[in-house]
């Protein structure tokens, strides 16, 4: 499925559609319908009232700490970093699952299974589609900071995001 674009949102200097192309190729090796079926897989899997974003150097072409290019490493080296964004997906981290309680947490990763048991089946069904991927939730006024503040661009995937 297309994603229409009524208008380009630019994000910290790169465009939705830039954004989306990229990680079509780096992330999905050129192939939108792995991508749509990404997404596909996210809308049914989020409580309905959760935006998704895609960060990170899947999104952006390199890495953040040292602008290293995607998959620097080899093939499939580089993480998906997925961002659930709303109050409602912060019930489903554990207490101790919290870089800042109630409000950003630590990724759902192999290194950190324990910290969203609830999430634990999408994060299976998304990895294996791509192999590699965190899940962290946070709120939507993290995501303002990240941009607004820090620069960092992100691809939204689900929902709608309240940044601007």
């Amino acid at each position: 499925m297309e994603h229409p674009v009524e208008h380009d949102v630019v994000r910290a200097g790169l465009s939705e559609s830039e954004m989306r192309e990229r990680v079509i190729q780096l992330a999905f090796g050129g192939r939108a319908e792995r991508f749509e079926e990404f997404c596909e897989v996210i809308r049914v899997g989020v409580p309905q009232a959760t935006a998704v974003v895609l960060r990170g150097s899947a999104v952006t072409g390199e890495r953040h700490s040292d602008h290293a290019p995607f998959d620097a490493e080899g093939p499939g080296t580089s993480d998906l970093d997925l961002t659930l964004v709303g109050a409602e997906v912060l019930d489903l981290y554990a207490t101790d699952g919290f870089y800042i309680p109630g409000i950003h947490t630590r990724p759902l990763s192999d290194r950190e299974p324990d910290i969203a048991p609830a999430l634990l089946p999408l994060r299976q069904k998304l990895t294996a589609l791509v192999k590699r991927l965190n899940i962290q939730a946070t709120r939507d006024w993290i995501m303002f900071f990240r941009e607004h503040v820090m620069g960092q661009a992100f691809l939204t995937l689900a929902g709608q995001l309240e940044t601007t």
